[in-house]
């Protein structure tokens, strides 16, 4: 990510944000060549990414992306309010323009991340917390330097919190009001609880863990309501129905009204297009449909386009299948590019040529597809598809005079839009099938991903089933090309919303599917969940050089600590209470602070695992900022824990140890506020692992990589996932490296030093 964030507020350097933005500019473009191979030194910025989106809404252009559409929409609206016209491309490296009022933007999305904190208070209080630890519990979400630096750059993260904690805040408001079923209070709560997680789930799909939270609530309440022999029956209906106008309806309503409003804004056509549907993107303006020809005909250059949710467009291209036939991969693509076209062609036997007149594609026709690009045709045999070995195998196979029969397809015309029994092929309105010649298999693309060797695009296969209603055995013509043909009439049309919505959302969950790690390749900016709650990464936020401000996403110690170590400490004493409680001991003097002590382990922990736990089973590749949702579950936690050990306690010892915990958090917030407001000194002199490691850098200036090898290996096995702990951890073998390192002080080229040092952490 690029620097463009708040200035530091640093009296002794007064440099302006534009001064700083100018010198990553300068810096990044000098580097841009050498750097290119080196993803630790230059990568694409994700920032950059977000404000694209909200240049898109600006310019009204459709664009794809991953997520549901309301944070983007928002960041769009950061936009507008700041004069922004859309007009700023956001390149990596660039300068922003005087037309660019970045500053007011990142204060717009940053007011987010600084709800989180009354949001915090608020929630401990209706949490029946202490005065003191309903503080705590604040300053561990105030003083959180990863949650302070996250929220300063444009994403969608600080969205995404807020949202959180005010479905957490509304179901603790709405727990509190259940003796006042049906009161104006309740409703509005049980209202607010809805529309909180309809929010958090149109910003993130990450926000369906918290609605997951409030559902697993909702079943245990009616299930105790259904166990209340007192309740009237006609009431515990009316409880239902409550629950499933509120917390089911209307957020999908929500997440459905913020897709209905994002393609409402994008009306214009755009980068992301080909994620749609062939009739969506003809509704756009600025697409090109309307130079397609009516009919098809023989000697038609086409692409097809998969009618099945999410699907994309017939593609092929030089790479062939590792294993199988081992011929020319065929996919289903989500871009428009030349591998997208396709040549209609009449079997060999079959005597025609391109000077012929103009033959109509009719209904029962066979025909061979040639791809336009590499000259090979549509083909498939009996051998099992690579993903998918129920079904066989679709590839490209021989040329225009080299092939067999395994080359046909037969054409079955399904329906027109606008004409009943046409035998004739019409672009974008005719759904067909191609139905294999001599296996008699429809070729079909679902929505299963290939591996990394088929750059994660869909997979094409030939289905031995004959099921007419299969979506994804349906085609259409997108575009279409014959200069024998005339463009077809202007028409307007116009796709179904629910399809639309429905075809959109699929894409985003496949596309979501293929962001997988590659095994070929080393991501340092990944991160596995198993680092995270002992905060063993940190997450680089920007360029690293000496002339730039950098910024480090990394928690506070003392929060993530004790956040993770506060929920082991729960999981340990309900334990505990539940075996005494089964031997009739009695520790709490009454049943309601027993079910209070359920209840919060309950919203905290179930919490923390419904954020938590997705992350360690699903393929995707995974980031540090993933565990964000998940931490402000386990500061509830800590806050809930200090309260229950303190209790009996005096009220003198007792602000002793909230004062000394305040201080604590605070004294080691100051220490790495700098890695969030930003660092505009040397990284070398950082007194953590980054630091250590451009010593390493320094050494490799010389021969110093062979003679301190040894001692070099021993630091970097012992600093391997460590971020804080490091410099006690490994300090004896830190002093070694250093005391054998400081003999080397030759200069050498720094970037040619780049590869070795990476060579040397491999083999190491």
């Amino acid at each position: 990510m690029d620097t463009d964030t708040f200035r530091r507020r640093n009296p002794g350097t007064q440099s302006s944000p534009r001064k700083n933005e100018q010198l990553l500019s300068k810096r990044q473009n000098e580097n841009n060549e050498k750097d290119k191979n080196y993803k630790e030194v230059a990568y694409k910025p994700l920032n950059s990414e977000f404000n694209k989106f909200g240049s898109h809404y600006l310019k009204r252009e459709f664009y794809f992306d991953v997520h549901p559409p309301l944070g983007k929409m928002l960041v769009g609206l950061a936009g507008l309010l700041a004069g922004y016209d859309g007009s700023f491309e956001f390149k990596s490296g660039e300068a922003y323009p005087d037309n660019v009022n970045y500053a007011w933007m990142r204060i717009f999305l940053a007011s987010f991340g600084a709800g989180m904190v009354p949001l915090a208070y608020y929630t401990a209080i209706e949490l029946d917390y202490s005065q003191q630890s309903a503080i705590l519990v604040t300053l561990f979400v105030l003083l959180d330097t990863a949650y302070l630096c996250i929220s300063r750059f444009i994403l969608l993260d600080s969205m995404l919190l807020f949202f959180t904690c005010t479905t957490v805040f509304c179901l603790t408001k709405f727990h509190n009001e259940r003796k006042n079923s049906f009161s104006i209070d309740w409703w509005i709560w049980l209202t607010l609880t809805g529309v909180s997680i309809g929010c958090v789930s149109s910003v993130k799909w990450v926000g369906l863990f918290a609605t997951a939270l409030v559902g697993l609530y909702t079943i245990e309440d009616l299930w105790d309501k259904f166990g209340d022999l007192s309740m009237p029956k006609i009431v515990y209906c009316q409880h239902w129905l409550a629950r499933i106008g509120c917390l089911i309806i209307l957020p999908i309503s929500i997440y459905m009204l913020t897709f209905a409003i994002h393609f409402a804004i994008l009306i214009n056509s755009g980068p992301g297009d080909a994620q749609m549907s062939s009739l969506f993107q003809a509704s756009l303006i600025g697409n090109n449909f309307n130079e397609n020809p009516l009919e098809l005909a023989y000697g038609s250059k086409i692409t097809l386009k998969n009618m099945g949710y999410g699907g994309g467009l017939l593609h092929s291209h030089v790479q062939t299948y590792p294993s199988g036939s081992e011929q020319q991969q065929i996919t289903c693509y989500h871009h428009k590019d030349s591998n997208n076209d396709w040549i209609v062609k009449k079997p060999r036997e079959v005597a025609w040529s391109e000077d012929d007149e103009v033959e109509l594609v009719k209904n029962g026709d066979l025909i061979r597809l040639l791809h336009a690009s590499t000259g090979r045709n549509l083909h498939s045999h009996m051998i099992d598809a690579p993903v998918t070995k129920s079904q066989w195998e679709v590839s490209c196979y021989g040329n225009d005079t080299i092939g067999d029969d395994n080359d046909y397809w037969q054409v079955e015309v399904l329906d027109d839009m606008y004409e009943k029994d046409l035998q004739t092929v019409r672009s974008l309105t005719t759904r067909i099938r191609f139905r294999h010649k001599v296996l008699g298999c429809y070729l079909r693309a679902a929505n299963a991903i290939l591996p990394q060797w088929g750059f994660k695009q869909i997979e094409v296969t030939c289905d031995k089933s004959n099921n007419v209603k299969d979506s994804y055995t349906h085609w259409n013509i997108e575009h279409h090309w014959n200069d024998k043909l005339p463009p077809g009439p202007k028409a307007i049309y116009k796709s179904k919303f629910i399809h639309d919505f429905w075809h959109l959302n699929v894409a985003m969950y496949t596309s979501n599917n293929a962001l997988v790690p590659d095994p070929d390749k080393e991501d340092i900016l990944a991160s596995t969940p198993d680092q995270w709650p002992l905060l063993k990464v940190g997450l680089r936020m920007c360029s690293w050089a000496d002339d730039v401000i950098k910024f480090y996403l990394l928690g506070n110690p003392v929060v993530w600590w004790s956040g993770s170590l506060s929920l082991v400490i729960y999981l340990v004493l309900l334990t505990w209470y539940l075996i005494r409680r089964q031997r009739k001991y009695q520790d709490f003097p009454s049943d309601a602070q027993w079910n209070h002590f359920l209840y919060v382990g309950k919203i905290c922990g179930i919490g923390w695992l419904l954020h938590y736990l997705p992350f360690c089973i699903m393929g995707r590749v995974t980031y540090l900022h993933h565990y964000f949702p998940a931490l402000y579950f386990s500061i509830l936690m800590v806050g809930f824990l200090f309260d229950h050990f303190t209790v009996y306690l005096a009220a003198k010892t007792r602000y002793i140890i909230y004062g000394a915990t305040y201080f604590l958090v605070t004294a080691v917030f100051w220490f790495f506020k700098d890695i969030a407001f930003g660092m505009d000194y040397p990284a070398s002199e950082m007194s953590n692992r980054k630091g250590e490691e451009e010593k390493i850098v320094q050494a490799l200036k010389t021969n110093a990589l062979k003679k301190c090898a040894p001692q070099i290996q021993e630091f970097v096995e012992c600093s391997s996932g460590r971020m804080i702990s490091v410099a006690w951890v490994c300090r004896s073998k830190l002093k070694l490296m250093n005391s054998c390192l400081k003999n080397f002080t030759t200069e050498e080229e720094r970037d040619k030093l780049r590869l070795k040092y990476i060579a040397s952490r491999k083999n190491q």
